[in-house]
C-alpha cells in the first residue's frame, strides 16, 4: 500500500502542475509496482486520474484559465473514441498492449523535451477572439486522438492535449493546462464506462491510490506558477523513457 501512495502522489503533482503526464505513470504503476494485471489497472488508473484532474482543474475554473469551447470540443469527439478504444483494447493480447503503451511513453516523453518557444496559430484570428472555422476540425481530430487512447491504454491523454492546445491551436500555457485538466475529467468518465463490464476493481489501492492523487493535484495546482515547470518536465520526460524501456523489455523478452 505504501507504493500506493507514493505512485498517487507522484500522479497528482504532475497533473496539478502539467495538466497531464501523471496518468502516463498510472498503468504501469499499477501493473508493475501493484502486481495487477493491465485489464484490472486501466480502470482504477481512469478512476485516479479523473478524481486528481477534477480536484486540480478546481483552481483554474476558478481564475477563468479554461476554455470551454475548446473542452467541449475535445470531450464530445472524444468520448465515443473512448468506446472504441476500449473495444480494440479487449482484442489485443496483453503483450501487444503493453508494447503500444511503451510506444505511447515515448512519444508523450518526445514531446515533453519538446521545446514550447513555438505557439500555434491555427485558432487565432490576430487579437484575442478565436477563428472557430480553422480551430473545430483541427481540435475535433486532436480529440479522437485522446479519446481512442483513453479507452485503449487507460491514459488521461494530457500529454497530447496539451501539445494540440499550445502548439497548434495557440492557446497559452495557463488556460492550456486548465482546459487539459477538464477534459481528462470527461475522457476519463468514458473510459471507466467502457471498461466496467467484467472486470473488477480493487478498491483498496482505488483508495489509497486516487486519496494522495487528489491532494497531490491540489497541492500542486495551487503551487504551480511558484515551481519551474519546464525543469519538472525534463526530469519527468526523462522518467518515462526510463519506465518505457522496462515495459518494453518486460512486454518483449520478459513475457511468455
Amino acid at each position: 500500500m505504501t507504493l500506493a501512495f507514493g505512485f498517487g502522489a507522484a500522479i497528482g503533482v504532475l497533473l496539478g502542475l502539467l495538466g497531464g503526464g501523471g496518468s502516463i505513470l498510472a498503468v504501469p504503476a499499477l501493473v508493475f509496482g501493484m502486481g495487477l494485471s493491465i485489464e484490472e489497472a486501466i480502470p482504477i488508473s481512469l478512476i485516479v486520474v479523473g478524481a486528481a484532474s477534477t480536484v486540480g482543474a478546481l483552481p483554474k475554473v476558478r481564475a477563468r484559465q479554461v476554455q470551454w469551447r475548446l473542452a467541449g470540443i475535445f470531450a464530445l469527439t472524444g468520448l465515443p473514441a473512448t468506446f472504441v478504444g476500449s473495444a480494440v483494447g479487449r482484442l489485443l493480447p496483453e503483450r501487444v498492449l503493453l508494447v503500444g503503451f511503451a510506444v505511447v511513453m515515448v512519444v508523450a516523453g518526445a514531446r515533453m523535451l519538446a521545446g514550447r518557444g513555438n505557439t500555434g496559430t491555427a485558432c487565432s484570428t490576430g487579437g484575442s477572439g478565436i477563428d472557430w472555422r480553422r480551430c473545430v476540425p483541427r481540435s475535433a481530430s486532436a480529440g479522437l486522438a485522446v479519446g481512442f487512447l483513453t479507452g485503449l491504454f487507460g491514459v488521461g491523454g494530457g500529454f497530447l492535449i496539451i501539445p494540440a492546445l499550445v502548439l497548434l491551436l495557440g492557446v497559452t500555457m495557463p488556460v492550456a493546462v486548465g482546459t487539459s485538466l477538464v477534459v481528462i475529467v470527461a475522457n476519463s468518465a468514458s473510459g471507466l464506462v467502457s471498461h466496467l463490464s467484467g472486470t473488477s476493481i480493487d478498491w483498496s489501492i482505488t483508495a489509497a491510490f486516487a486519496g494522495v492523487a487528489i491532494v497531490g493535484s491540489l497541492v500542486a495546482s495551487r503551487l504551480g506558477s511558484r515551481i519551474d515547470t519546464g525543469r519538472l518536465q525534463r526530469w519527468f520526460a526523462l522518467l518515462v523513457f526510463a519506465v518505457a524501456t522496462y515495459v518494453l523489455v518486460d512486454a518483449v523478452f520478459l513475457r511468455q
